[in-house]
């Protein structure tokens, strides 16, 4: 071996470089584009409306048309005041005196008629409604009655059953339960409630805050996370789901699990829906419910949605967050400072490591965001909806 192919293996070796993943470390920056400044949401979903090969913004009662951002709206839409009064349609709303009538948006083909429709998910614990795509004809889509009730602030779209259609996950309040929604096995069919819980003080009130879906125990079945504990997901799906205490102590926003300190057993990462802090939720024994908290970071509040990916194509999974603008209308610890879109750059050792990265200090994010790579260059972009407007961060 020559010297300069003992240099080079001794340097990769050291610093982790090697030629293929020299592209890697390339920085990762994002491209701003203002689709509105309208509070129109704080929920946001894509998917191709109109069948032209390009993936649309949905957020609320609107479409916006890829890849030249044109409204279109589908559906009508409610303001409510701080009392959750619905305002007359004529007034002009102001981002500090309530909120939308959309908290989060999903996509898909419900009645798989080969169209993408939307669930939009209003004030939690009130009725949920989908909108069937009208196929470009003009006029609102038809509204289609979902379910009663749904709560928890960060409600989820997951396959819960493995068949291939994505379920909603979250609470009905009124009837005090855990539950997920079964999406229609066929057109005609209507979605079906399952208990998770009937435990009323097991993350039933409809303003519940943290969610997950992850398999925690690594029996091979994914289970439901809240910040008590988890909900172990039986075999039978028609029973109900064991509860296993673990407390992660704080209200968050979107859970996910992960080893990060490589000791072979999952840990639980979470963010502050209304206050400061990101915390990695350390498994010391999931056997006995021990587990303890590590705080990532605390100079970023209101972290009330968080999105779990490889950003930088390291094959490693990090995570961005964004401060939900005038969450609670100004009551927030921190709420009028900068509206942050951040990414965090996980390092894994022992000792787990982020390392964080400003994308945008105007925008932040609302209740629920999407990454995906809307243009087919197979980047992941972000897609936000919140009282400061709709954007899309394009990687470049």
């Amino acid at each position: 071996m020559s010297i300069l192919n003992l240099i080079a293996l001794f340097y990769a070796f050291f610093t982790g470089f090697s030629p293929e993943n020299k592209e890697l470390k390339k920085s990762v920056e994002f491209q701003k584009i203002v689709i509105s400044t309208e509070f129109v949401s704080e929920g946001v979903c894509v998917g191709d409306i109109n069948k032209d090969g390009n993936k649309d913004i949905i957020a609320g009662a609107f479409w916006y048309e890829a890849p030249t951002w044109v409204k279109h709206q589908f559906s009508t839409e409610i303001r409510y005041d701080k009392s959750l009064k619905p305002f007359p349609e004529t007034h002009v709303f102001k981002v500090d005196e309530g909120y939308s009538d959309s908290f989060a948006n999903f996509s898909a083909d419900i009645n798989q008629d080969g169209w993408v429709d939307v669930i939009k998910i209003g004030l939690p614990g009130e009725a949920v409604y989908w909108f069937e795509n009208n196929q470009n004809k003009s006029g609102y889509w038809k509204r289609h009655f979902l379910c009663a009730s749904l709560g928890n602030e960060s409600p989820l779209f997951e396959d819960v059953d493995g068949d291939g259609k994505k379920d909603l996950i979250g609470n009905d309040s009124k009837n005090q339960k855990v539950v997920w929604y079964q999406a229609p096995s066929s057109k005609d069919s209507v979605w079906v409630a399952r208990t998770i819980s009937a435990n009323p003080k097991l993350g039933t009130h409809k303003y519940t805050h943290g969610l997950g879906f992850a398999d925690l125990n690594q029996d091979g079945r994914k289970d439901v996370i809240i910040k008590e504990g988890w909900f172990e997901m039986p075999k039978d799906l028609q029973t109900e789901w064991t509860f296993h205490a673990l407390s992660t102590k704080f209200d968050c926003a979107q859970m996910y699990v992960y080893d990060f300190d490589k000791d072979g057993d999952m840990d639980i990462l979470s963010s502050s829906a209304h206050d400061y802090g990101i915390w990695w939720n350390e498994t010391k024994s999931l056997a006995k419910g021990e587990i303890e908290n590590h705080l990532i970071d605390k100079s970023l509040s209101q972290t009330h949605s968080m999105q779990f990916v490889d950003l930088n194509g390291d094959k490693n999974p990090d995570f961005i967050v964004g401060k939900r603008f005038m969450a609670h209308n100004g009551k927030d610890p921190g709420e009028f400072e900068s509206a942050n879109l951040q990414w965090y750059e996980y390092q894994p050792k022992p000792s787990p490591h982020w390392v964080s990265h400003v994308i945008d200090s105007d925008s932040g994010a609302g209740i629920n965001f999407f990454v995906e790579d809307m243009n087919k260059d197979k980047k992941n972009d972000i897609i936000i909806s919140n009282k400061k407007g709709v954007f899309l961060f394009k990687r470049i």
